[in-house]
């Protein structure tokens, strides 16, 4: 569970047909790009024009020296994620920020105006920051710490079955 005061971001991602498997519903290998796509826009840089949260503060592709890399990802799915035109809202804080690695918290609902609110996914993602050149693990910058310390939050707590 996560603590009430938490700051969150709040991440509009559309679906797509195409994330729909043979049951009619989110399959879970779509659900992992779905929170890459929150995770890239509250995090990288946008471009020219574009708006962004203020955690958006990583350059992306290699030649800009710093990699993020997954290390780890736990999904909990609590119901399954229908078609729905309206997008999902991703919901994301940090349960922990290190040196150099960082852990975001996900949690995956349907619109907020959406009749009855429903909580479909929780994710976390260990994600470590690396240098591109040497491939070793580099240090969050005073300025991303500062950005990303106001959502500092509760990790989540999975049930365990």
């Amino acid at each position: 569970m996560t603590d009430a005061g938490t700051r969150r971001l709040h991440i509009p991602i559309h679906l797509r047909w195409g994330d729909l498997d043979a049951f009619n519903h989110v399959n879970n290998t779509s659900m992992l790009k779905l929170l890459e796509e929150a995770r890239v826009r509250a995090f990288w840089k946008p471009a020219a024009g574009e708006d962004a949260p203020s955690t958006a503060l990583l350059d992306s592709g290699i030649e800009q020296g710093v990699l993020t890399l997954i290390a780890r990802q736990e999904i909990e799915y609590l119901a399954p994620v229908p078609y729905q035109r309206r997008p999902l809202e991703v919901q994301m804080w940090f349960g922990k920020l290190g040196g150099s690695s960082l852990e975001v918290c996900y949690e995956v609902y349907n619109h907020p105006e959406s009749d009855g609110r429903m909580l479909y996914a929780r994710s976390t993602a260990v994600i470590v920051l690396v240098d591109a050149t040497t491939g070793r693990p580099t240090r969050i910058s005073p300025e991303m710490r500062a950005a990303w310390e106001p959502y500092l939050g509760a990790q989540i707590v999975y049930a365990r079955h």
